[in-house]
């Protein structure tokens, strides 16, 4: 059995039964988290014997909310390298520089992650009709999902969102609807649908589950580094589902016995064509205002606002890290970087965490010595059209 055991509001501490279908808290409409026994967990436990499991998310499955194994739902997604990146290290003077390379996930992103705990615990309460906004991958993993588990699948996207995303949706059996504006706006249109259809709302942080398949990263870093942690961590963050995950994996571990208190510097990454989380922690509020007109190249980072802000602003302020904005020409040639340099077709939300080290190089905010973790989100596939022009 998982030792998954109730729902907790991530704002007002209100607890929830762990088989009610909830998507925010009612009572502050925050995301709610999903907790676990521990004290028996760390009993329990050895974290020395998942070598023996096979390499996906589910070597965890203990701390993930899923109990009947008919509705562990698997791709073969997680458990993806940690890449020593020897060649770009050695010109930056990072010795200690790695890569997680999350575009060799299921369908080509880190959504596969987060979507694959979404639809197999909706499968297991009994749920038969999902819904989400995206700007492209979380569809995508959703349709996919979906279809082993069964379901069916509802994905809004906005109407400019390339080609590739649109066409893997509607090829694993997804029901496609596309909306002017941007990821907010296809919110606000699946919301009509939500009721009108009785479908559930998968929403980024808008269910408790995919942060659970998000956190997985924060294990697997752990274990694929013998149970140390690195200095700094930098993540593109849009809704920011996985900085947010890693950062209740790290707390789950420390309770578990697994690692120490030491934690990883968070460091956030968005676009200056819209960055609501890097505004937020420059100015010390403790929420982020939504982003006027947000513009970028890379779509995953087109997220105007998070419901989960507060809980990014947390981890990187307790963390003692930072947030950066980049621009799209960085974007673009850093991502270019990782390809010629160390082999690496990334999406662009990858190229942007390369984009953000260089800054913080170049301010001394990281050391020479220091272990650093970029985290490329998603495989360059799908954006074919950034470099039919550039080569």
């Amino acid at each position: 059995m998982s030792y998954f055991t109730h729902l907790q509001c991530s704002l007002c501490g209100d607890s929830y039964d762990a088989d009610a279908i909830r998507n925010l808290c009612p009572k502050c409409q925050k995301p709610l988290l999903a907790r676990y026994d521990l004290r028996r967990a760390r009993k329990d436990l050895d974290h020395g014997e998942f070598h023996r499991r096979a390499p996906t998310l589910w070597r965890y499955w203990e701390m993930l909310p899923v109990n009947d194994p008919e509705c562990r739902l698997s791709l073969g997604e997680g458990f993806t390298p940690l890449l020593h990146a020897v060649a770009l290290g050695s010109q930056l003077g990072l010795p200690e520089l790695y890569i997680k390379d999350e575009g060799l996930n299921p369908t080509g992103s880190f959504k596969a992650r987060g979507l694959c705990l979404a639809v197999s615990r909706a499968k297991e309460l009994g749920i038969k009709s999902l819904s989400i906004p995206t700007a492209g991958n979380a569809g995508g993993a959703l349709c996919a999902y979906a279809a082993l588990g069964g379901l069916s699948a509802h994905v809004y996207m906005p109407s400019d969102v390339p080609l590739p995303f649109i066409a893997e949706c509607r090829a694993l059996g997804g029901e496609v609807k596309l909306v002017d504006g941007l990821i907010t706006d296809c919110a606000k249109a699946a919301s009509i649908d939500l009721q009108r259809f009785g479908r559930f709302d998968v929403s980024t942080l808008k269910e408790p589950y995919r942060l659970e398949g998000k956190k997985t990263m924060g294990y697997e870093i752990a274990e694929q580094m013998d149970w140390k942690l690195p200095d700094v961590m930098i993540y593109p963050t849009g809704g920011g589902t996985g900085l947010v995950g890693m950062w209740k994996a790290f707390s789950e571990m420390e309770q578990l016995g697994w690692i120490g208190s030491d934690r990883p510097r968070m460091v956030t990454v968005q676009s200056t064509g819209c960055a609501p989380m890097v505004r937020a922690f420059e100015t010390g509020a403790e929420f982020a205002e939504p982003w006027v007109d947000a513009q970028t190249i890379a779509e995953g980072l087109r997220v105007p606002a998070a419901v989960g802000d507060f809980l990014i602003l947390d981890a990187l302020r307790q963390s003692g890290g930072t947030a950066v904005a980049v621009s799209d020409e960085d974007i673009r040639r850093e991502t270019n970087a990782l390809g010629k340099i160390q082999g690496i077709f990334a999406c662009p939300e990858g190229g942007a965490t390369l984009a953000a080290l260089k800054r913080l190089r170049e301010e001394g905010w990281i050391k020479d010595h220091e272990t650093v973790v970029l985290f490329n989100t998603g495989s360059g596939h799908k954006y074919y059209h950034l470099w039919n022009k550039t080569g």
